[in-house]
């Protein structure tokens, strides 16, 4: 059973977060909803458990994980050419708002996995829809994170925002909505992306890591040097002293652990 809550940011804009007690995707929804004209812009579906069937010898069974599963509609007004850093910023924003409830060090892999104590536990994906005049219907923005305690011990702070909540927030939905509110303040100065690819970069949690980068049809470990602050583009190792840059995701295979 959903439940959609009203929330105004610091900027004065209008969130509504619909939550559940457990999806199998919360990006399928949105893109249901993103698709209806109606749906308005800054709408969010969340849940804290993703389900999953688990197949065994006789029957089906259903799993769930426990963490943020987030996906958030957006009708923006700026075009394609403008959105080039939007993955990293998201990124940027996830760490932001996660790291006041983590345990343990928390870095950006790329473009946007996130890893907590050198392990990937998750990521953000963007996708839009252009329309007949090449500017977005819409874009979802996906934020996806499992939550152990080991990693994210609960916090009293934490705890005693749940007791003062109104509207029965989970832990989950807390540590999400700090993710959110990070992610508008950046959203809302994307053009000045000096401020948020700073926090791209100081953690950036790759450099001096191994990748796999596809290279005429084959998977080759390189090295990585860096990221480039203004453009995003992974700066890999080539030889003694040469780089490759790449911009592509689908060129590079990041580890579980680094």
């Amino acid at each position: 059973m959903k439940n959609v809550v009203t929330y105004r940011e610091a900027d004065g804009s209008i969130i509504k977060f619909e939550t559940h007690p457990h999806l199998a995707s919360t990006l399928e929804l949105a893109r249901e909803y993103a698709c209806d004209s109606e749906c308005p812009d800054r709408y969010v579906v969340f849940t804290d458990k993703r389900t999953k069937l688990k197949s065994s010898e006789r029957d089906f069974e259903v799993e769930s994980e426990s963490g943020i599963y987030m996906s958030c509609i957006f009708r923006p007004s700026f075009f394609p050419s403008q959105a080039s850093l939007l993955s990293a910023m998201s990124a940027a924003a996830m760490v932001s708002g996660l790291e006041n409830h983590a345990g343990k060090k928390l870095g950006i892999g790329w473009v946007s996995d996130i890893y907590c104590d050198n392990t990937k536990i998750g990521g953000v994906s963007v996708e839009g829809k252009l329309d007949s005049y090449n500017a977005y219907e819409y874009i979802i923005v996906t934020f996806t994170c499992t939550i152990s305690q080991d990693h994210f011990p609960l916090k009293l702070s934490d705890m005693i925002k749940k007791v003062f909540d109104t509207d029965n927030s989970s832990i989950n939905m807390i540590l999400a909505r700090d993710i959110l509110t990070k992610f508008l303040r950046f959203y809302v100065n994307l053009k000045n992306s000096s401020k948020f690819m700073s926090i791209y970069t100081e953690k950036f949690a790759l450099r001096g890591k191994k990748v796999k980068y596809l290279e005429k049809e084959k998977w080759r470990t390189k090295r990585v040097i860096g990221v480039d602050a203004e453009t995003g583009a992974l700066i890999l190792e080539d030889g003694k002293n040469g780089e490759i840059r790449v911009t592509s995701p689908m060129l590079i295979n990041t580890p579980k652990k680094i």
